[in-house]
């Protein structure tokens, strides 16, 4: 055999051996399936959802005329997002009525589980809302509930310990014992009086 054909066939062999090495290690990325995210993927993921709204960043507002029924009147309670920012609202505003000197009337509202609890993401000016529902306290005997005049709404968004207060008057139960408020949990949109809830 010529040194020339012994010279070629090493170099055959070697450039076998190179692209082997070569094609292992990019069949076995192609087998493991997608490659791997980068760290900092999942975390701006997870910071891509905005912060809780907080009291600071609303506005409350009764939607006006509310949809009367037998036995009560249903409102659209709205939570206007008045900051500079996006944030979310979920679950259900706590709701309770104002006598005059500021002092709570009754029982808080009853939760009424209607609508499904939802994350709610509202824009700067965006504005979500939640039903709530004014029983008639005629309906209630007079020794429980001892009937006063309510001047505002006492509202906490949801997951807040601060309120906000929404000006409304109307007949509420001056005692505790009867729920004569009950209020759907948040949902995204401005509730319409005659068409929402």
């Amino acid at each position: 055999m010529k040194p020339t054909t012994r010279a070629a066939r090493r170099g055959l062999a070697a450039l076998a051996v190179t692209a082997a090495a070569v094609a292992i290690p990019t069949t076995a990325l192609a087998a493991s399936g997608s490659p791997a995210k980068p760290a900092g993927a999942a975390r701006s993921a997870v910071a891509a959802v905005p912060p809780r709204c907080g009291t600071g960043a609303l506005t409350a507002w009764l939607g006006i005329p509310g949809d009367a029924f037998a036995g009560g009147v249903n409102y659209q309670l709205e939570l206007s997002n008045t900051s500079n920012h996006p944030c979310t609202l979920f679950g259900f505003p706590g709701v309770s009525a104002l006598g005059p000197g500021g002092h709570q009337l009754g029982s808080a509202a009853g939760r009424d589980h209607a609508d499904p609890n939802r994350l709610v993401t509202m824009g700067r000016g965006a504005t979500a809302h939640a039903v709530l529902t004014i029983t008639d306290v005629a309906n209630f005997p007079s020794s429980s509930c001892g009937q006063a005049t309510a001047t505002a709404l006492r509202v906490y968004p949801p997951g807040s310990t601060r309120s906000l207060e929404v000006p409304f008057t109307f007949r509420a139960c001056g005692k505790s014992g009867p729920v004569y408020l009950h209020i759907r949990t948040t949902v995204g949109g401005a509730g319409i009086p005659g068409f929402s809830g």
